[in-house]
């Protein structure tokens, strides 16, 4: 695969219809971008090919790649359904205005507090884990008056080829009670269905993240229908709902291959159809949960370069952020591609290792970068940092985390202001704990 072809005018790369200095001279550095109409191209594209005329379809945004008040009033205008996973991420749901009926709440360790908080919004959904979990929901369930609908969670038993981190169904997974575990699923099913709070809808499943083969989903789709099918005729059990989940692989470097987000949901609906009639089962609606297909390509990361330094075998150049804006890199060995900015048409013959300037040796963020021969000022552009970048930053050496904007048409908006030193001590105290 080629190098993806990136928007440049007189050697300046343009994000959004903006030039990538001007963007940094306006909100300083190291700062997040997103071009805002490559995400919604890409929420249209979901929209439009996930389709069938078999059965209903949703598409839920999964919010961990990134959540901001402005990305959920997005998804809210393009109807999208939310998949959160904590406490916070409901708040900042309620907060942004998106309908409780389009959320549906994952995790596997959820408070007593996430719980209530969930029945006391009127979430939409809720996506229990394991039999734990069940027990918890029904006990806070009979407390109140809301109908909740409920899905399973329910681990397949399919390995993704993908970092080890990243595999959410293998036979050890932490998530979800395994598809064989029948008389468990079975148990926590008639426990859902005699509580008057809660209805059961159906199965979750996720197999893991950055996935590029489809066959991967066809099989998760084989094993899962077959296994509504005997819910069906031999336990007399209705499932109306199937939540396939996300983990669709995205760009970062030439070593990647993802499908088409098209060629994606072609392949998941047609494999969904043909289970469907053949076992001839009577699924309602397939679910599923893109996230870092939505978010990652169309964000970027902007470093100024500060120090250079040579070793026998390296050549380092040093910019103003690192893990606490990106921690991928140290977490899954993830590799990304960058450029000057500024300098786009110029030759790369020089090697670089971009390190951060926090105080880890692990804190690198490319080993091997082709560049043209940098300077100190520069502006660097490190491409697809749109999901899990601000989602996982953090303040190691106190750091402060970075302001996130927005371009749309060569408009800029900042969408989430730069943390300051004040910031960071905002919460500190000397208050008496009354024990």
């Amino acid at each position: 695969m080629l190098h993806r072809e990136r928007n440049v005018e007189n050697g300046i790369l343009q994000i959004g219809g903006a030039a990538a200095d001007q963007l940094a001279k306006a909100c300083g550095t190291p700062l997040y971008v997103y071009d805002e109409g490559m995400i919604e191209a890409r929420l249209k594209a979901y929209k439009q090919h996930f389709r069938s005329d078999l059965f209903d379809t949703e598409v839920l945004y999964a919010s961990k790649a990134f959540a901001c008040k402005a990305l959920y009033q997005l998804l809210n205008r393009y109807d999208f359904g939310l998949d959160v996973v904590s406490g916070g991420e409901l708040f900042l749901a309620k907060e942004s205005g998106v309908p409780m009926d389009k959320i549906y709440f994952h995790g596997n360790n959820k408070t007593d507090a996430e719980i209530e908080m969930a029945l006391s919004y009127g979430c939409g959904t809720i996506v229990v884990d394991h039999k734990m979990e069940c027990e918890r929901l029904i006990e806070a369930a009979e407390k109140q008056e809301h109908q909740i609908n409920v899905m399973i969670r329910i681990n397949p038993g399919v390995t993704a080829h993908t970092h080890k981190y990243i595999i959410t169904g293998d036979l050890d997974s932490k998530f979800g009670v395994m598809m064989q575990n029948e008389e468990m699923i079975l148990s926590m099913i008639s426990s859902i269905n005699q509580c008057s709070q809660l209805n059961f809808q159906g199965f979750h499943s996720h197999i893991g993240s950055q996935i590029f083969d489809l066959r991967a989903y066809e099989t998760v789709i084989e094993r899962l229908v077959k296994f509504i099918k005997k819910c069906e005729t031999e336990h007399k059990i209705e499932i109306n709902c199937l939540n396939l989940g996300g983990g669709f692989g995205s760009y970062y470097t030439q070593e990647d291959q993802p499908k088409a987000i098209e060629e994606t949901c072609e392949t998941l609906i047609k494999k969904c159809e043909k289970e469907i009639r053949e076992k001839e089962v009577k699924l309602k609606q397939i679910l599923i949960e893109p996230g870092r297909s939505i978010v990652a390509e169309p964000g970027y990361t902007l470093y100024t370069i500060g120090f250079m330094k040579d070793t026998p075998n390296k050549s380092f150049l040093f910019v103003d952020g690192g893990m606490t804006d990106n921690m991928r890199v140290a977490l899954y060995d993830a590799k990304y591609d960058c450029d000057l900015a500024c300098r786009m048409d110029e030759e790369k013959e020089n090697k670089y290792t971009i390190a951060g300037k926090c105080c880890e040796s692990g804190d690198i963020l490319i080993e091997r970068a082709m560049l043209p021969k940098a300077e100190s000022g520069d502006l660097l552009a490190v491409y697809a940092t749109g999901a899990y970048g601000y989602s996982m930053s953090n303040n190691y050496n106190r750091m402060r985390k970075l302001p996130v904007v927005f371009v749309k048409n060569g408009k800029a908006r900042m969408v989430i202001k730069g943390e300051s030193y004040s910031d960071q001590i905002r919460l500190e105290t000397d208050e008496e704990v009354l024990i």
